[in-house]
């Protein structure tokens, strides 16, 4: 597993837990150091009021996607053996969702 990757799992979302896809936002020293991923999850619902944190993915099929969907910054910290990698973000969509991460969080 590795920064970029997206992912499929039983995640907890703000309204529901259920099988789901979401892109694993961890440093690679991270995942090197540890049993667990930090993970940001994708949702095909848009959102009624789009925040900063938000991102319409450009390239969903290419990640593996089955339907257009967006990245929120709603983080989740997961065990790497509940979650199946299924593909990667592009670079344009990693690189979208790194800004996403980097103003949802104090620096």
């Amino acid at each position: 597993m590795k920064p970029g990757d997206v992912v499929v799992g039983v995640l907890e979302g703000a309204a529901e837990t259920k099988v789901r896809p979401a892109v694993v936002i961890a440093s690679a020293a991270y995942l090197a150091e540890r049993p667990d991923v930090l993970v940001g999850i994708l949702t095909t619902r848009r959102p009624r009021h789009a925040a900063s944190t938000d991102y319409a993915l450009r390239d969903w099929q290419v990640a593996g996607l089955r339907a257009a969907s967006w990245f929120r910054a709603y983080v989740l910290t997961v065990h790497r053996s509940e979650l199946t990698a299924i593909g990667q973000l592009s670079e344009s969509d990693w690189s979208a969702v790194r800004e996403c991460v980097g103003r949802a969080f104090a620096r």
